[in-house]
């Protein structure tokens, strides 16, 4: 399945964290928080402003984003679990 977020809206994958500590302690997935830590799969064409001229976003496809905990909305497509969030929710891109 194809999928292209609308405006400002991004597909996001979240990156997979270390089930282990530095000190070789497993971590098992029932305390494990949701990484806050995600790869850019698809973005939206950007927000149109009130006098038609369209802004394109900030992040592009393959990007490494920061985001709030609480942020997006979890989907399910192709069998990936993923997030839809607005680009306003990405605090930062990781270089």
């Amino acid at each position: 399945m194809k999928f292209r977020p609308l405006h400002d809206r991004v597909l996001v994958k979240r990156v997979e964290q270390e089930e282990k500590t530095a000190g070789g302690i497993i971590i098992p997935d029932t305390v494990q928080e949701k990484p806050m830590e995600g790869k850019v799969i698809a973005t939206g064409n950007g927000v149109i402003a009130e006098d038609g001229t369209l802004t394109p976003l900030d992040v592009k496809k393959g990007d490494r984003i920061l985001f709030g905990k609480w942020s997006g909305t979890e989907v399910k497509i192709d069998g990936d679990d993923l997030l839809i969030m607005k680009e306003s929710d990405i605090l930062g891109i990781i270089d």
